[in-house]
């Protein structure tokens, strides 16, 4: 088991990490951030006297629509669901692999305003090798990695399809097998899985990282 903290990974780092294929977990300062955040959030919900975008108004043309305290999960799950449309090819698992490790570092630096429970989710999804069904077009780039995000984050709810034992199964099949729960979006949450550049970053590290590698070979050849 690998313990995670709460610092900035290099890429060689984070490739080693990937290559080890030892299951991940969450260093207390790490929970402690993640709780520290989640309550941030749910007391400035309590406090504000004006709706607060994305948290319990609708989203772009509908920021000025306030929705129920009763349906803030039901948004959030709803934003998921609408942005999962993602296109062409599918990705590599080893690609979204490292979507799911760089989501959970990202998050649980404790400004996202996350529960733990979603944070777990996704750490259960990469120990119990149940890799997300994510499509190659779709990002919006600026706005984050919106559609690659959404498919990352389908099997949460239990749904839409994974990789599992070489296998495209629907999620909420493989989540059976492995005792894995189903969870419930709150506040913000839907939100904050989306965005983000996971899905480009991961490229990145992902090229970047075989690279380095490389390069050591590269320049005794060279030599």
């Amino acid at each position: 088991m690998i313990e995670l903290h709460h610092r900035n990974y290099s890429i060689a780092e984070i490739r080693d990490l990937i290559a080890s294929n030892e299951p991940l977990e969450l260093s207390d300062q790490l929970i402690e951030n993640i709780k520290q955040g989640r309550t941030f959030l749910e007391s400035f919900i309590e406090r504000a006297d004006r709706p607060i975008y994305g948290i319990n108004t609708g989203f772009g043309s509908l920021c000025d629509t306030e929705i129920a305290s009763d349906d803030l999960g039901k948004l959030q799950e709803n934003l998921v669901k609408s942005h999962a449309c993602g296109l062409g090819s599918i990705v590599d698992p080893e690609i979204v692999k490292y979507m799911l490790v760089l989501k959970v570092l990202g998050l649980s630096k404790g400004n996202s305003g996350v529960k733990l429970q979603t944070v777990e989710g996704l750490l259960d999804l990469y120990n119990s090798g149940v890799i997300p069904v994510v499509y190659e077009q779709g990002s919006l780039g600026a706005s984050g990695d919106l559609a690659p995000l959404a498919h990352l984050s389908l099997p949460l709810l239990g749904l839409g399809e994974v990789h599992y034992n070489g296998e495209i199964v629907p999620a909420r099949e493989a989540l059976a097998i492995e005792g894995l729960s189903v969870i419930e979006l709150g506040a913000k949450e839907g939100l904050a899985l989306l965005n983000g550049t996971q899905f480009m970053s991961a490229y990145s590290a992902y090229i970047l990282g075989r690279l380095q590698k490389h390069m050591v070979h590269v320049d005794r050849v060279a030599a």
